[in-house]
C-alpha cells in the first residue's frame, strides 16, 4: 500500500539522496551543499523552518520513493499564509504512478484545512514534463513575474554594507 506521510528523522538520508538526484536532473550535480546533519536540523531541530512529506512504498525496492519539501510563506495581499514547495521529487522508476500528484494533493489539503491562500513553486523553463504535469492539475504559471535571487558573493557583498539611510 502506498502512503503519503509526514517525514520522520529516519527519512533524512533518503530525502537527501533524492535531493542529490534532483540536482542531477536539473543539471546542477555539484550544487548541493546540504548534509544529513543540516537537513535534520532544519526539519527536526529546535526551530524547524521546513517541512517534508514522503511517499512510502517498500514494494518498489526503496522505502521512500518520493518527497515534497516545503515551507510557509505569507501573502500581504491575502493576509494569510501559503505553502512554498521547494522540491518535489519522485524516483524515475515509479514516475507516472500518481505519486507526485498525491504529494501535491497532500499539500493542497493542508492549505485548505489551515485556510492558507495558495500553494506555489518554481519550475525550470526547460522542464516541459513538469510544466505539463502542473498544468494538468490546474496550476497556472505566474505570467509577468520573474524569480530573483541574491546569493553567493553578491549576497556577501551587499549584506556586508551598512544599513544606513541616505536622505
Amino acid at each position: 500500500m502506498n502512503l503519503i506521510r509526514t517525514a520522520v528523522p529516519s527519512d533524512v538520508p533518503a530525502i537527501l539522496a533524492m535531493i542529490h538526484d534532483l540536482a542531477v536532473y536539473e543539471k546542477e550535480p555539484d550544487a548541493v551543499k546540504n548534509t544529513v546533519e543540516m537537513l535534520h536540523e532544519n526539519l527536526f531541530g529546535e526551530n524547524p523552518g521546513i517541512y517534508a512529506h514522503v511517499v512510502d512504498n517498500p514494494t518498489a525496492g526503496e522505502p521512500i520513493i518520493g518527497f515534497a519539501l516545503w515551507f510557509l510563506n505569507y501573502s500581504t495581499w491575502e493576509g494569510t499564509m501559503g505553502i512554498y514547495l521547494e522540491d518535489l521529487y519522485v524516483r524515475p522508476q515509479v514516475r507516472g504512478g500518481g505519486y507526485g500528484k498525491a504529494l501535491l494533493r497532500a499539500l493542497a489539503q493542508i492549505a485548505v484545512e489551515r485556510g492558507y491562500a495558495r500553494v506555489e513553486w518554481s519550475v525550470l523553463d526547460w522542464n516541459e514534463p513538469s510544466i505539463n504535469f502542473y498544468k494538468s492539475i490546474g496550476a497556472a504559471p505566474m505570467d509577468g513575474w520573474h524569480v530573483f535571487r541574491l546569493d553567493g558573493a553578491g549576497l556577501g557583498s551587499f549584506g556586508a554594507t551598512s544599513v544606513g539611510v541616505n536622505a
